[in-house]
């Protein structure tokens, strides 16, 4: 992974109490837990921004009558 930056921050005691139940639970510590919660928020994100791309471009190939496979790969070719 890399060295480990520390950071203080601040939750609410019901936040706290949240994430060291879970570290208990799952024999990791605070700070592994903050990670992984982190990292779970921003592959959330990022999964958001994609379906925000697909439905971009889905509702682009449909207003062109793209609506196969097929018939996007005949438009990607051109005219002949």
């Amino acid at each position: 992974m890399g060295t480990a930056v520390k950071k203080t921050i601040s939750l609410p005691p019901e936040l706290v109490e949240l994430a060291e139940e879970i570290a208990r639970h799952e024999g990791k510590t605070l700070s592994g837990v903050i990670q992984d919660a982190l990292r779970l928020v921003r592959m959330e994100r990022l999964r958001g921004e994609f379906r925000g791309m697909q439905n971009y471009w889905s509702r682009k190939a449909r207003d062109k009558g793209i609506l196969t496979e097929k018939e996007l790969k005949r438009y990607l070719k051109g005219p002949k």
